[in-house]
């Protein structure tokens, strides 16, 4: 179904944070002050790769205004963080493996005082070798980053016997894809108070405000219950907070003065010690063999972790995982490898790995449809994976039509016709188009299999909590964080939905650790299907309670209630007034000292077979898009888009259609103009002003998104998370337009409109204006 407000009237409702959002009341936790707030600061490597002779702070400490200046030395617990592999040190005190590494943190009066003592901090360094490729990072000879060497990870699929003798027609190609940033609105920062009992509190942007308590614990030597960390509703994060970040700093340092810390890093600073995309050199070998069918697929990932592991070692198992696509292959062989190198880190980010090698693979198919003369869209179908086919990495998955779903669907898009027109390679707009020599247009399209959750072996908890409050008010309770994709939202729709209520029925409770249950992490496109799952174990118990006391304080029998909009109701008479209101059943149930309150734990579902990551549920998706390329300064206009999801029911459409068109801009970036670069483990680019993301004037004009909802009978696991798989897809989607409008064929991201320019003929732009 299209997503528009027509088609989803009843489920189209203003975000309940929107309103606080666009005004400017909802504040970002970087904004917060406190009462006799210091400001805290962090020293960082002035080379990416050193010895440290010595740290000497004394000038520092003695700078008027200055209240702390703290080094390893001064960690009460472990010196070490890291989501999944606690390696990377809080703060350095004899190694620096890159810029972004940190030495020292100041506590000062003022922001100018912390910046400046910092220039005080004498640092002795001896300068190091830099293992800034990772294509030499592990061979004989470079200096080892860490002590077990500079390999991070690797990973091995293999299937049937992997030969290309019987094949007609291969194409093998190395694919590179970029170190993208996340641009969060609000870089790292927070607020961090120690409390009068000797708590701590810690305002910061997170994912996973569990984790982040349970990292900072073993830091500050202190027991997790201590720690109350709440969590930003807006400002961004699309992966990059998930990791700790400027947290342990500014938690030693409230603790050290006993005054509360604001801690706001730059641009730059989050450019220096943010976590990026992993950029992955991709090589692909594939076979068909002379009516289409694939045969043989060989895949080797490289992918670059930078300094520290973060999760490098999860998104390549999702890497490699993803690096088959949606397709049927008898013959595969991947091999992932991930390395450390000096460069900055690399870890999660929208997508997780998905995004470069998709890229890859239909890439590969576009190539091997030229070679063998079909349409590539008919190539894909002829290889698609149907329903009762494993998985991936050959593990049992959840059965749907979704692949062969967005296929037929994409086929009835406004853009399948116009594709058809320029199928012959002209590029020529339509009489009723501007007409512009210089400008060529193409249509490509893209198909996406794409897993949610942690996958197979991986911790993956969850759970929530649903209360009735002493005000009357449904209470759900949520260990997840908001922190701009629509929480909130979905919650409402879903909880209006289960109990029939109205929304200011409704109160909802998410990050803040001392307020919810464990939910896990709001990464891996989980919490929707997560949040939509504690619901349904909820509401049973919670509804029989509910009905339960009403039935005896109205005298009437429970099975002729039911719940709804401001209490409980006749069956039939929902429109009417409540037997009795949600008020009363609270006055009620706190005379009887019975609070009504239901809790669940469960975990993901996960694949009972298969590889460590394998994924048990999965999306499909499949995108067009229309590109104007200028031949002569080579730069790609991405004109419209049509998106086809088959992620189960939607909850939200509004957030749905916000995660797919944001999803996609992000991945225009990473498609047209975003490249950290990096030379001699050094970034080039600091700020905004040069690194470039899309803005609303580079986005397409029409985006258009369908929704395929059906899910076989007897399917319990609710709607899949959207977050991620309108990132995918768009990359393959841009490049094989390119190549229907000009011709050229692109095995780089982002792509370089000087490549563009050289690789078009000049006779031939000479010929586009005569």
């Amino acid at each position: 179904m299209l997503l528009n407000r027509e088609t989803y009237a009843k489920k189209w409702i203003i975000r309940p944070d929107g309103e606080e959002k666009v005004t400017g009341k909802l504040r970002y936790l970087t904004d917060l002050t406190a009462p006799g707030m210091l400001y805290g600061k962090v020293l960082r490597s002035r080379y990416p790769h050193a010895w440290i002779f010595s740290i000497d702070t004394t000038k520092a400490r003695q700078l008027p205004g200055v209240r702390a200046v703290v080094t390893a030395k001064d960690v009460p617990g472990m010196n070490l963080f890291g989501i999944a592999f606690p390696h990377q040190p809080v703060l350095c005190h004899d190694r620096v493996r890159y810029i972004g590494d940190a030495l020292a943190a100041v506590a000062a009066d003022t922001e100018e005082l912390a910046e400046y003592a910092l220039s005080l901090i004498e640092v002795v360094y001896e300068p190091l070798p830099v293992v800034d490729d990772p294509e030499t990072a592990l061979d004989e000879g470079v200096m080892k980053l860490h002590p077990e060497g500079n390999l991070l990870h690797r990973t091995s699929l293999q299937y049937g016997e992997m030969s290309f003798a019987g094949c007609a027609h291969i194409v093998e190609e190395t694919y590179y894809t970029p170190r993208q940033m996340h641009t969060y609105m609000e870089t790292e920062g927070g607020l961090f108070i120690p409390e009068a009992d000797g708590r701590l509190t810690v305002y910061s942007p997170t994912q996973h405000g569990y984790k982040d308590r349970m990292q900072l614990a073993r830091i500050l030597a202190m027991a997790e219950e201590q720690i109350r960390v709440i969590s930003s509703p807006i400002g961004g994060s699309f992966g990059g907070k998930d990791e700790l970040n400027v947290q342990p700093f500014g938690a030693l340092l409230a603790l050290q003065t006993g005054s509360p810390i604001k801690m706001h890093n730059s641009r730059k600073e989050s450019v220096i010690a943010g976590i990026k995309r992993h950029p992955m050199r991709i090589h692909m070998k594939t076979g068909i063999d002379e009516a289409g069918h694939m045969i043989a697929h060989q895949v080797r990932i490289l992918a670059d972790t930078g300094a520290y592991a973060t999760l490098g070692c999860e998104v390549l198992n999702f890497a490699t995982e993803h690096a088959i696509g949606p397709y049927t292959i008898p013959n595969v062989d991947v091999e992932g490898t991930s390395v450390y190198t000096n460069n900055g880190v690399s870890g999660e980010f929208r997508g997780f790995g998905g995004n470069q090698v998709i890229f890859a693979v239909e890439s590969q198919i576009e190539r091997l449809a030229e070679k063998l003369g079909m349409d590539a869209w008919e190539l894909r179908k002829l290889n698609l994976r149907a329903p009762g086919d494993p998985g991936p990495m050959g593990q049992k998955i959840v059965q749907t039509e979704g692949a062969s779903q967005v296929w037929s669907k994409m086929m009835e898009s406004p853009l399948w016709a116009k594709r058809a027109r320029l199928q012959s390679g002209s590029g020529q707009p339509p009489p009723s188009e501007p007409q512009d020599p210089w400008t060529r247009r193409g249509i490509g399209a893209a198909m996406v299999m794409h897993g949610a959750g942690l996958g197979l072996g991986i911790p993956d908890h969850s759970g929530g909590r649903l209360e009735l409050t002493p005000e009357g008010k449904l209470q759900a309770s949520f260990g997840f964080e908001e922190f701009g994709q629509g929480l909130y939202a979905a919650l409402t729709l879903m909880l209006q939905d289960i109990f029939g209520c109205a929304a200011d029925d409704i109160v909802i409770v998410i990050g803040d650790t001392d307020r919810v249950p464990s939910s896990g992490s709001s990464t891996a496109s989980r919490a929707t299907t997560m949040m939509w799952r504690a619901l349904q174990r909820l509401r049973p118990p919670f509804v029989q309670t509910l009905l339960q006391l009403a039935s005896e304080w109205a005298g009437i029998a429970a099975a002729e209630l039911a719940t709804g909009a401001g209490g409980i109701h006749r069956i039939g008479d929902e429109a009417g007034t409540p037997v009795v209101t949600y008020a009363q059943l609270a006055e009620a149930a706190e005379a009887a000292a019975k609070p009504i309150r239901a809790q669940t734990e469960f975990d993901y579902p996960t694949t009972p077979e298969g590889l460590v990551g394998a994924h048990y549920l999965y999306s499909y998706a499949a995108v067009a898009v229309e590109v104007e390329v200028n031949m002569l300064t080579g730069r790609v206009k991405v004109i419209q888009t049509d998106h086809v999801i088959a992620a189960g029911p939607v909850i939200n459409p509004m957030g749905f259609l916000g995660q797919i068109e944001g999803g996609s801009g992000m991945a225009l970036g990473f498609t047209l103009t975003e490249d950290a670069i990096m030379k001699e483990s050094a970034y080039l680019r600091h700020n905004l002003d040069t690194y470039l993301v899309p803005t609303f004037k580079d986005s397409p004009l029409i985006i258009r998104v369908e929704a395929i909802e059906e899910l076989p009978e007897g399917d319990t696991f609710g709607p899949r998370g959207v977050g991620e798989i309108g990132s995918v897809g768009l990359a393959p989607a841009i490049t094989a337009a390119v190549r229907q409008a000009i011709g050229i064929w692109v095995n780089r991201l982002p792509l370089s409109p000087e490549d563009i320019v050289q690789s078009i003929d000049w006779l031939e732009r000479m010929e586009a204006i005569d």
